[in-house]
């Protein structure tokens, strides 16, 4: 029997209900042969004629020009496209798309995985300031095949010519003829075959392809639609994240799990015009459930530039927003919040999560219903590795926002990295994760999967071991990520990479760069990035809109004042830099190791 399923009471026939996906223990437990394809085609069988997916052009139009394709239209395309890469590439071959936001974007990701390919999920050569990345993923995946449009078929052409080795045939999917779909010669997939490579970041090292298999992307989706509850077929989901993303393919990947539809735009339009956003939300949120993630810069931007008029009729009361991407701050969720509670926002809307690409995306999130929450700990006992308490008054108290409980059917726990024993909760630790939504490995980095994705933990706790469910010989995923249980909630501190150590003392460096935000109103909040050299800490900040270079030394001036009076720290050198001076990673992150190397380099520029 073959997967696609819906919490809707009124499911069509031949839609799964999400319950038939789990075991009588209330574990993710799919039917035989459930993968992303045998989703996609329960839909296209049974609920043909409605949209499966909808994407707003506004480089045509300031208002969003609409496209649709229903499911049995998908159907036509993926099988067309699948017809011309299984005739020109090898079940297990490697699939790049290089392609623009879109839905041949979504289109070529499908019709990849539906010849038994490896999709590769990349982006044009235009995209700016990435072609370092653009380079090192198609070196490391060596795809035979390239997927483009007519749009960027040109850009690609020049792209391909200047790479080494053997070139890859390029075809150009929206010149390929929906006739072409009977062409289509049928593949069997299994679920532990690899769906596609998804390649990290690059916000801490090089980015790395991550091996994600059928049954873990299967099962990502099945976590995030449990952990948002009530998910049935009138529930939308509204995404301007990179396709190439972790979380935008899980936008794309929603609506072939409950028979709904997602509708895109590109991140362009979303930074252009960030009230594009929350336009398409409150559209979606007039019909039923709508359901979106971002990271935190872009709630900060939205709170600041992505303001309705008083006139507008913006309705944000079905609304479900997870905010994650990397440590959740509390003032991304405050002025979010007050900015579009008036328009109906609830107080349990916006999801604080955690997730990870070797994780397929899905590891942690807030219960449906719940309010976010806000903790305060002692500072110092926090860098020392221990979580205690503190009035969100006290001179020392740094807040914390939890992301809530492991995904169904995922186990998490909080390890000593050089020892690799069990840390009891209320401790500082790596995040270890055990479960079916785990990524196969490293692509080609055998020894690297082996050490991140075959780590064995030591020594469990003798009472109240959160890894009793997972068998003593059974490996886990090392996360690089710190953080603690308080309360059965997870809360992430920081990733070890970033860990700043400053006279024996260790630091976060997002406390450092929050404080650094709030001691001038000339910084850009969001846009601080903070670590050490030979000779100091030193801060790289980019200058608020409006501010101008008479406002540098006094901000710089409020900035060491700030960072001693809060931390006791004095700072080697403060950069306030125009917008677009630190490097980010292609889903927004900061990228503070690249920022560091960039200013020993003294290379730091405007992108």
């Amino acid at each position: 029997m073959q997967g696609g399923l819906t919490q809707d009471f009124d499911a069509p026939e031949g839609l799964l209900r999400i319950e038939d996906c789990l075991d009588a223990q209330g574990a993710i437990s799919f039917p035989p042969g459930t993968t992303l394809i045998s989703l996609a085609e329960r839909n296209i069988a049974n609920i043909g004629g409605t949209v499966a997916f909808r994407y707003l052009d506004f480089g045509r139009s300031a208002e969003g020009e609409a496209t649709e394709i229903t499911w049995t239209q998908f159907g036509v395309r993926m099988r067309a496209l699948g017809a011309r890469i299984q005739q020109t590439v090898s079940k297990a071959e490697r699939v790049a798309i290089l392609a623009p936001q879109g839905l041949d974007y979504v289109t070529a990701f499908y019709a990849a995985a539906k010849a038994g390919a490896i999709a590769v999920p990349l982006f044009a050569p235009e995209l700016p300031g990435h072609a370092e990345r653009l380079e090192t993923a198609l070196a490391d995946s060596l795809p035979s095949l390239l997927l483009t449009t007519a749009a960027a078929a040109e850009s690609v052409a020049g792209f391909v010519e200047k790479l080494p080795g053997v070139r890859p045939e390029v075809i150009v999917i929206d010149r390929i003829a929906d006739s072409v779909a009977d062409e289509f010669v049928t593949v069997d997939i299994d679920e532990s075959d690899v769906c596609h490579l998804q390649y990290t970041s690059g916000a801490t090292r090089p980015p790395v392809g991550v091996e994600i298999t059928h049954r873990a992307f299967c099962t990502s989706l099945v976590q995030m639609i449990l952990s948002i509850d009530l998910l049935n077929r009138n529930t939308h989901g509204v995404s301007w994240l990179p396709l190439y993303h972790d979380m935008g393919l899980s936008m794309i990947g929603f609506p072939a799990a409950y028979g709904g539809h997602s509708t895109l735009m590109s991140p362009t339009a979303f930074v252009r015009r960030p009230l594009r956003w929350i336009q398409a939300l409150s559209a979606g949120s007039e019909v039923g459930q709508v359901v979106t993630a971002a990271p935190n810069f872009a709630y900060e931007w939205t709170a600041q530039r992505g303001l309705p008029e008083p006139e507008q009729d913006i309705d944000l009361s079905n609304v479900v927003m997870i905010i994650g991407s990397e440590p959740v701050s509390v003032s991304a969720i405050d002025d979010f919040r007050k900015a579009f509670e008036p328009h109906g926002l609830s107080p349990t809307a916006i999801k604080p999560s955690y997730g990870i690409a070797e994780a397929t995306l899905m590891v942690a999130t807030t219960a449906p219903g719940e309010r976010p929450t806000v903790s305060y700990f002692d500072r110092a006992q926090l860098a020392a590795g221990l979580a205690v308490p503190v009035a969100p008054d006290a001179h020392n108290a740094v807040a914390q926002v939890s992301c809530g409980q492991a995904a169904r059917s995922l186990t998490a726990i909080i390890v000593n990295p050089d020892t690799r024993e069990e840390l009891p909760d209320g401790s500082v630790g790596e995040i270890w994760l055990h479960g079916n939504n785990i990524g196969r490995g490293y692509w080609g980095k055998p020894e690297e999967t082996e050490f991140m994705f075959g780590a064995r933990l030591a020594a469990r706790r003798a009472t109240g071991s959160r890894a009793e469910a997972v068998l003593p010989s059974e490996p886990w995923l090392r996360t690089t990520d710190l953080g603690m249980f308080v309360d059965d909630e997870l809360y992430v501190t920081g990733r070890i990479a970033d860990l700043l150590t400053i006279g024996g003392v260790n630091l976060y460096p997002q406390e450092i760069e929050a404080t650094a935000a709030d001691a001038s109103t000339s910084v850009r909040r969001g846009y601080v990035a903070a670590f050490t050299t030979s000779e100091g800490l030193v801060i790289v900040a980019e200058r608020a809109p409006g501010s101008g270079r008479s406002d540098l030394q006094s901000a710089s001036d409020s900035i060491r004042q700030s960072v001693s009076q809060r931390h006791g720290l004095s700072v080697k050198d403060i950069r306030l830099l125009p917008a677009g001076a630190i490097p980010r990673t292609t889903s927004g992150k900061l990228a503070r190791q690249a920022c560091r190397t960039e200013y020993l380099a003294g290379e730091l520029r405007v992108r």
